[in-house]
């Protein structure tokens, strides 16, 4: 079964930048053929789609908060999903996860956190 692990997540100042990887675990195994997405989740929040990519990367969607900031990207070849974050904001601050789009529930793992200090 995959298992996408989240790393890449750290504290930064407001203007910084961060790159969040999405690595598979486990030989042999590969989220390659899957939509994939970001998530995350603030405290007290419910967790919410911020970036997702097709399969082929022919498309991608972003949340409105993180328009012209945030760019997502995939290297199928090997098996991995990236968040390019920009001009961060003490609004970004949550855990980071990746997962499918639909998510699979089997997928959530630990995620990454990131924080924003003002």
């Amino acid at each position: 079964q995959v298992q996408p692990v989240e790393s890449g997540g750290g504290l930064v100042q407001a203007g910084g930048s961060l790159r969040l990887s999405c690595a598979a675990s486990g030989h042999g195994r590969t989220f390659s053929s899957h939509h994939m997405g970001w998530y995350r989740q603030a405290p007290g929040k419910e967790r919410e789609l911020v970036a997702a990519i097709t399969w082929n990367s022919a498309s991608t969607y972003y949340e409105d908060s993180v328009k012209g900031r945030f760019t997502i990207s995939r290297d199928n070849a090997k098996n991995a999903v990236y968040l390019q974050m920009d001009n961060l904001k003490p609004e970004d601050t949550a855990v980071y996860y990746c997962n499918a789009r639909p998510p699979v529930r089997i997928w959530w793992g630990r995620g990454t956190q990131v924080t924003v200090s003002s």
